[in-house]
């Protein structure tokens, strides 16, 4: 029987980790959010979010997966113009249970990025030429695979509905300050105001953003145990996150940009650190031995850079490999 570059109990424990902290988060989000109309309203406050968070969820304008590539002006990638991309992405989507796989689409930009979009039933991934010309194929391969993880695991709406959250409460918040200002007349007669729920509300956005930040690292940390799942290779995955970090680290950051950087602490951060996302994903292997070298079954093949070149004629921008 084949065996996996992963320990399945380290496997299992992070997963759960993970979940349990992604469910903890939403319920202090949700629990906070329904506590604060519940101080304003009563029971009457617990329908009202419910009723309006469901309509924001359901019928707020959302950003359609393709608005999103145009706005980065990204370019459709055909199976003819990169098999191997297709091949690899398509095996992916396979391996996390997608319903079809995503398309692909590259973005002309020096960035070194790469993003999901779209639902599990229709969604894209877009790669910048930043990203193909620095990444080697066995980096570029676990990035395709954490993207691939992000719309397996529903990521998109998860962070979707924590924005609905964020947006009721801060609009509670609102009327919380508006109560404060209204109050300090009465405060100043030597009248009795009860600051702490109005402290409660004023408070709670940057609550509810705090949350959002360590909900979005805990989908981060899933979708990099996905990824090496997915392709049974968690140093590629570390490997990737190391030059990645040292490109937005670079020389040039340094001189022009001295002491910037992501914010400190750690709870302020979108990502979580590398050095802690590299830990995890080591830790889940057997050993510490490199599982290319032991004929592991998703070797891919080698992948061609994507070259673009301006037409001669029409003005527009095409692809070869």
């Amino acid at each position: 029987m084949h065996q996996t570059a992963i320990d399945p109990i380290r496997f299992s424990s992070h997963r759960g980790l993970n979940r349990l902290q992604t469910l903890l988060l939403l319920g202090l989000m949700t629990g906070y959010a329904g506590f604060l109309g519940w101080m304003l309203w009563g029971s009457d406050g617990l329908w009202f979010l419910l009723v309006w968070g469901a309509f924001l969820l359901l019928f707020s304008p959302q950003l359609s997966a393709r608005w999103v590539l145009r706005m980065y002006g990204a370019r459709p990638v055909s199976p003819a113009q990169a098999p191997e991309y297709h091949q690899a992405l398509s095996t992916l989507a396979a391996r996390a249970g997608l319903p079809a796989t995503p398309s692909l689409w590259w973005v002309p930009s020096p960035m070194v990025n790469a993003f999901a979009v779209g639902r599990r039933d229709a969604s894209a991934v877009a790669v910048t030429d930043g990203l193909l010309r620095t990444l080697s194929p066995r980096e570029l391969l676990a990035v395709l695979a954490h993207e691939t993880a992000h719309i397996a695991h529903g990521d998109l709406f998860v962070m979707s509905l924590a924005d609905v959250i964020s947006r009721l409460t801060s609009a509670m918040s609102f009327v919380g300050l508006v109560l404060i200002v209204l109050s300090l007349p009465q405060a100043l007669t030597g009248g009795e105001v009860h600051w702490w729920p109005l402290i409660l509300l004023a408070l709670a956005p940057q609550v509810n953003l705090l949350a959002q930040l360590g909900l979005s690292r805990t989908r981060e940390f899933d979708a990099d145990l996905t990824a090496a799942q997915l392709t049974d290779d968690p140093q590629g995955m570390a490997s990737a996150l190391v030059k990645l970090e040292k490109i937005e680290n670079g020389f040039l950051r340094r001189i022009f940009f001295p002491g910037q950087g992501l914010p400190e602490p750690s709870w302020l951060r979108t990502h979580p650190t590398t050095r802690e996302r590299v830990q995890r994903l080591l830790d889940l292997q057997r050993g510490r031995h490199d599982p290319w070298s032991d004929g592991y079954a998703f070797e891919p093949p080698e992948f061609p850079h994507i070259r673009v070149r301006q037409r001669p004629r029409g003005g527009w921008w095409g692809y070869w490999y």
